[in-house]
């Protein structure tokens, strides 16, 4: 039986452009193309996740705009559980602008109907992340939100992967009692930014697993620390490698892989995400993930 993963986060149409290079400050430039694409950190995921094997069900809002329903069906077409996305009248869906150049990217989110994803929200759906093996977060909602689900999972005994991403500041009670963190190098300074929560990084090192991009992850795992090394492949777009590393960790944790084997996992997944244009369009299945794991790949 697949693993239950429940996604609580934001669901976006990315407006990606592709130039040459950057702008610089004021500056117009033509660019080479542009495309719509479905993302958000949450959708992306919920999308990693299922194309990995996980039975997934996606919690979140659109907007009731042009960009709401296919996000919706886009969810369906990639095997996700959409029956808990709600519609919200009036109100647009939220967006990502996307720049693409130098085999890098910059982003500019509008959270729109992504503000709607309220605690009381949240606790209509409580049966599903009970139901859940792990429940996987983001910081593009509402923290109040996030919150709520960390307690409602918390109280079923439902382990939580907390991507905190966009970064924000949050305070020691939230951190404790979340199962794995997956920051970046620079979102754990932010994450640890006074002497309580630096303490109880430094007591709690097993549940952080911090990426440094095609690096790999620094983690503890038995009292021992290691880097789970990242793939070298030919990149294209690195946009959505994170979501794609998440989507995979969580997956491999939920179905009981070691720390050290989901790390690898998520890892392989998001190498291979990069080596495709597009968040969800450049998201590996689990027989090409498998294949990088054993080297008939690369």
């Amino acid at each position: 039986m697949a693993a239950k993963v429940t996604v609580i986060g934001s669901i976006n149409m990315d407006l990606v452009a592709q130039a040459e290079r950057f702008p610089n400050k004021g500056e117009t430039l033509l660019g080479q193309d542009f495309q719509t694409i479905p993302g958000g950190k949450g959708a992306n995921q919920a999308v990693a996740a299922a194309k990995l094997g996980a039975d997934v069900t996606m919690i979140g809002c659109v907007g009731d705009d042009p960009f709401g329903q296919p996000l919706i069906n886009n969810l369906k077409e990639q095997g996700v559980n959409h029956c808990q996305v709600e519609t919200i009248e009036g109100v647009p869906t939220g967006i990502a602008h996307i720049t693409v150049a130098d085999h890098d990217n910059t982003i500019i989110v509008v959270p729109g109907a992504n503000n709607h994803v309220t605690p009381e929200m949240v606790r209509q759906y409580e049966e599903d992340i009970k139901a859940s093996d792990i429940v996987l977060l983001q910081f593009e909602i509402p923290l109040e939100s996030v919150k709520e689900v960390v307690n409602l999972a918390n109280q079923h005994g439902v382990k939580v992967v907390m991507n905190p991403a966009p970064i924000r500041s949050i305070n020691l009670n939230l951190l404790e009692k979340v199962d794995f963190l997956t920051p970046n190098e620079h979102e754990l300074k932010i994450l640890i930014d006074d002497e309580e929560k630096d303490t109880f990084y430094k007591d709690n090192r097993d549940r952080f697993f911090v990426t440094y991009g095609s690096e790999g992850v620094h983690m503890v795992e038995d009292g021992e620390a290691s880097i789970v090394p990242g793939y070298k492949v030919d990149v294209v777009d690195t946009t959505g490698a994170g979501d794609t590393f998440n989507g995979g960790f969580a997956v491999a944790i939920a179905e009981g892989q070691s720390y050290a084997e989901a790390a690898r996992f998520g890892n392989a997944a998001g190498a291979l995400s990069v080596s495709q244009f597009g968040a969800q369009t450049g998201m590996p299945n689990r027989e090409d993930v498998m294949k990088l794991l054993n080297g008939e790949l690369g």
